[in-house]
């Protein structure tokens, strides 16, 4: 029963999701939100709401590894997995702006992230509100950037714009019913799975659960690569990394602080997310400048492959 939860709960949030994300682009065209707005910061926020879902679901009823394992796991496969198997596919080419603006906003919150736990065990309300504060100043800076040099948002369907009343009354009423169903049924199978085959709930979370809420730009990623469209960028990426930590957990702790009781979480999971993320700079100037080829997804996709084995192997 706890594998069909999952399951369940992994079709739910994704719908939820979905139907989420509809409804918000939707609402913002109705108040005459730029379209390049509505990707970078409308979009953005709404795909994060399952990884928020889960998270609050587990603090709240006082899992807390869930909470911050969903967030970790989810960071580290967006790089590993999604990233790796995209480039195993299709290469990637890299613009400046990775680099110069989006990596180190990406360390810093990382970084950040790892302070807060490492210093008092937790992320407080006041360290939460930290971290949500970071990211309304991370979102005026992208859109400020995007409007200067002119970057062209895709991924925003246009039809939404004569979507009526009624219909984004209803996308609303599923996603939130969906996305709160999903969470639910998303924690409550992975703590029973855990007692089922006897690892901790970190374990499921870094893992099963994380994989889990990276399928859809897994698959995504995958599409693009195959039909040889543009895949899913390395901004794309480090910004979903940067709204996981930023505004999953700094809304969550917020409402919930969250406590570390898994120290492995630190020891183990936070350095492996840090390394993930640091190992890109290399990556994209060593030996070729600016492009994540194949024998890198490669890399990328053993080293995942090897941070889940050690995860069940202790």
């Amino acid at each position: 029963m706890s594998i069909l939860y999952i399951l369940i709960g992994f079709v739910l949030l994704v719908v939820g999701g979905e139907f989420l994300v509809r409804s918000s682009v939707a609402i913002s065209f109705k108040f005459n939100i730029s379209k390049m707005v509505i990707g970078l910061t409308v979009v953005s926020f709404a795909t994060s709401m399952p990884e928020l879902l889960v998270s609050l679901q587990a603090a709240l009823a006082g899992f807390s590894d869930i909470a911050l394992g969903n967030v970790i796991g989810s960071n580290i496969a967006n790089i590993g997995l999604v990233l790796g198997i995209t480039a195993i596919i299709s290469p990637l080419i890299i613009d400046k702006d990775f680099y110069k603006f989006n990596w180190p906003v990406m360390m810093l919150f990382s970084i950040a992230l790892y302070f807060f736990l490492y210093t008092g065990g937790n992320i407080s309300r006041l360290e939460g509100a930290a971290l949500f504060i970071g990211i309304i100043i991370y979102v005026i800076f992208l859109v400020q950037r995007a409007r200067k040099n002119r970057i062209m948002v895709e991924g925003v369907d246009d039809s939404l714009q004569v979507a009526s009343g009624i219909k984004i009354i209803i996308w609303l009423v599923i996603g939130g019913v969906a996305l709160y169903a999903g969470s639910e049924f998303l924690v409550s199978g992975a703590v029973d799975l855990a007692e089922m085959i006897g690892v901790s709930e970190r374990v499921i979370s870094v893992s099963i659960i994380a994989v889990g809420t990276s399928v859809p730009e897994l698959a995504a990623s995958v599409i693009a690569a195959l039909r040889q469209e543009k895949a899913i960028s390395l901004g794309n990426l480090i910004g979903s990394n940067i709204f996981n930590i930023a505004s999953v957990l700094g809304i969550t702790a917020m409402i919930q602080p969250i406590y570390l009781k898994s120290e492995e979480l630190l020891t183990n999971d936070m350095i492996w997310m840090i390394g993930f993320a640091f190992v890109l700079i290399p990556l994209a100037f060593l030996p070729k400048k600016l492009r994540i080829s194949k024998y890198k997804g490669v890399i990328l996709f053993i080293s995942y492959a090897i941070f889940i084995g050690l995860a069940f192997s202790k």
